[in-house]
C-alpha cells in the first residue's frame, strides 16, 4: 500500500461517507416506503398490488441489491483513486 497518512484517512473518509449514504436510503427504503409511508404509497397500484405492501414484500429487495452492486462498484473507484486496489 502506497498511501500516506493524509491518503489513508481520506480513503477511509470517503469509504464513511460511502456507507452512510447507502445506510440512509437503506433505512429510507426499509423502515420509511415499508413501514411509514405504507398507507400514502398504498393509494398508487404496481402490477396489481398496492405500492407500500410492493416496497414492504418486494421493493426494498431490490433496491438492497441494487445497492449491494453500486457499493462494490464505487468502492472499485475509490481505492483506484487512493491506489489500494488489488491488481
Amino acid at each position: 500500500m502506497s498511501t500516506t497518512n493524509k491518503g489513508h484517512a481520506d480513503y477511509w473518509r470517503a469509504n464513511l461517507r460511502l456507507m452512510f449514504i447507502l445506510l440512509a436510503i437503506w433505512f429510507a427504503v426499509s423502515f420509511g416506503a415499508g413501514i411509514l409511508f405504507a398507507d400514502q404509497l398504498n393509494s398508487i397500484r404496481l402490477f396489481g398490488f398496492k405500492l407500500g405492501f410492493f416496497f414492504a414484500q418486494q421493493g426494498a429487495i431490490y433496491v438492497f441489491v441494487a445497492l449491494i452492486y453500486f457499493y462494490a462498484w464505487r468502492m472499485n473507484k475509490i481505492e483506484r483513486d487512493y491506489d489500494v486496489h488489488e491488481d
